[in-house]
C-alpha cells in the first residue's frame, strides 16, 4: 500500500499544478472567473487532502482524508465537464486534463477501497 500511497502524493501535486495553470489560461484567456475559481479550489483540494493523508493519526483518518480527497476529485471532473461543455475547453484541452483526473480518480479510489477493508 505504501507504494500507491506514496504515488497519490506526486500524482495529486502534478495534477493540482495543471488546475493552476488551467485557472491562470481560464481568468486570463478566456476571461472566466466563477466555474475556473471553484475548478481551482477542487483540483487543489485533492493534493491537500492527500498530504494531510500523510500524517494521519489513524488509519480511520487517513481513510477520511483520502475519501475527501476522492470528493474533491469528483468535483473537480464536474467542473472540467461544465468548462468543456460550455465552450471554455476544447477537445483537446478537455482530452488532456480528463486523461490525468481519470488516473487521479483511479488511484484515490484505490487507496479507499483497500484501505476500508
Amino acid at each position: 500500500m505504501d507504494g500507491i500511497e506514496n504515488n497519490v502524493y506526486d500524482i495529486a501535486s502534478e495534477f493540482a499544478i495543471r488546475i493552476v495553470n488551467l485557472y491562470k489560461y481560464l481568468k486570463e484567456e478566456k476571461h472566466e472567473s466563477i466555474m475556473s475559481k471553484q475548478l481551482f479550489r477542487s483540483g487543489t483540494s485533492i493534493g491537500a487532502n492527500a498530504f494531510e493523508g500523510k500524517n494521519a493519526q489513524s488509519r480511520a483518518d487517513f481513510c477520511n482524508k483520502m475519501n475527501i480527497a476522492l470528493k474533491e476529485a469528483t468535483e473537480t471532473g464536474y467542473w472540467l465537464d461544465l468548462l468543456y461543455k460550455t465552450g471554455f475547453l476544447n477537445q483537446t484541452q478537455y482530452d488532456s486534463i480528463i486523461k490525468d483526473w481519470n488516473r487521479i480518480m483511479g488511484v484515490l479510489t484505490k487507496i479507499v477501497k483497500a484501505t476500508r477493508q
